[in-house]
């Protein structure tokens, strides 16, 4: 049942809430963070109307099973973290965190990764403008999975065009955006519920659908035409989902359309990890306009669900979302508190 797999990865650390570490923090110093938790962190250009959206990213498990292509991803996945919010990507860093390089089998996963993060800043026009290493991370004589993270860096012209990640209103019609073709190797719902430790073949990023879909977002959210956005990421769609809900707001999905199109099964559609996507809300009012939009830029796009009280529903099972939220939220504080 696909809700009882939920309250299964949501405890998985790769998926479990970091806020009993982030809120121990600061994050308010001197009051130019507008937002923080969602796709990226929204920080005030001090005397101006303008923000920064600054996003940090990397999938270890994708770039161990394909340095090339998983460097790839870590790139566009932030990419697409700064474009959900309505900013326009501009750059990045890099921190390059690997094993020894006098191992060959290392340094030949610096040097994919290296031309991974080349292909995808060349094809998206979102240049390095520095970065670092980290070597020699061994324990035992074993590495670190490879790690090369990206911090990206946005920009957006007007505060008040943004958007964020949480339902806004009852009724408010669910879609998702992008492509799905049910690619499950690599991700967490093969190895943390199918129990297969699988090290190759992570979802492949097409660029020019990320910088398509990207495009096309950000235009959806600089014309105020959606409630939230939300890119789809580890766990799939039924994580994004979650993530996308409060305490009071909730939703209703029905995936019945993409079964069809994609001849894949339920599970598959919900926990597959194909790139470029994202989930957005928006009133019924807006529908239209938003498929007529699509068109324009020749993306696919479903209707999947509604926003609804309190709860996920889901085949007529459903579940509260604070029985979910106190799951995701004590994983990091039961196993690392003191």
């Amino acid at each position: 049942m696909p809700l009882e797999i939920l309250k299964n990865l949501l405890q998985v650390p790769d998926l479990a809430s970091k806020s009993w570490i982030y809120e121990q923090y600061d994050s308010q110093v001197m009051n130019d963070t507008i937002s923080t938790g969602g796709d990226a962190s929204i920080v005030r250009v001090r005397g101006t109307n303008k923000a920064l959206a600054l996003t940090v990213d990397c999938t270890p498990r994708y770039v161990e099973a394909d340095p090339f292509e998983g460097s790839i991803q870590a790139v566009a996945e932030s990419y697409r973290n700064i474009s959900a919010t309505g900013a326009k990507p501009l750059a990045i860093t890099n921190c390059l965190n690997f094993g020894n390089p006098q191992k060959p089998e290392i340094m030949g996963q610096i040097v994919k990764s290296i031309k991974g993060i080349t292909r995808a800043c060349k094809e998206l026009d979102y240049p390095v403008i520095s970065g670092n290493v980290s070597l020699y991370n061994e324990t035992n004589g074993n590495s670190i999975q490879p790690t090369p993270a990206i911090g990206g860096v946005g920009l957006l012209k007007d505060l008040e065009h943004r958007c964020d990640t949480k339902f806004k209103n009852i009724n408010d019609v669910i879609m998702i955006i992008g492509k799905t073709n049910g690619h499950i190797s690599c991700s967490l719902f093969e190895r943390e519920i199918l129990k297969i430790d699988n090290k190759s073949n992570p979802p492949k990023v097409d660029l020019s659908q990320e910088k398509n879909n990207s495009k096309f977002i950000r235009d959806l959210i600089s014309n105020k035409t959606i409630n939230s956005c939300h890119d789809v990421s580890d766990g799939g769609m039924m994580v994004a989902l979650f993530e996308m809900c409060s305490k009071n707001l909730g939703c209703k999905i029905d995936i019945s359309q993409l079964i069809k199109t994609t001849n894949c099964d339920e599970n598959t559609i919900l926990f597959c990890e194909d790139q470029s996507r994202y989930i957005i809300t928006a009133s019924p009012s807006k529908i239209n306009e938003i498929y007529k939009k699509s068109e324009k830029y020749s993306i696919t796009t479903f209707i999947i669900g509604e926003v609804i009280n309190e709860k996920i529903i889901i085949n007529s099972h459903e579940i509260k979302i604070e029985e979910l939220q106190k799951i995701n939220n004590q994983v990091f504080e039961k196993n690392f508190s003191i």
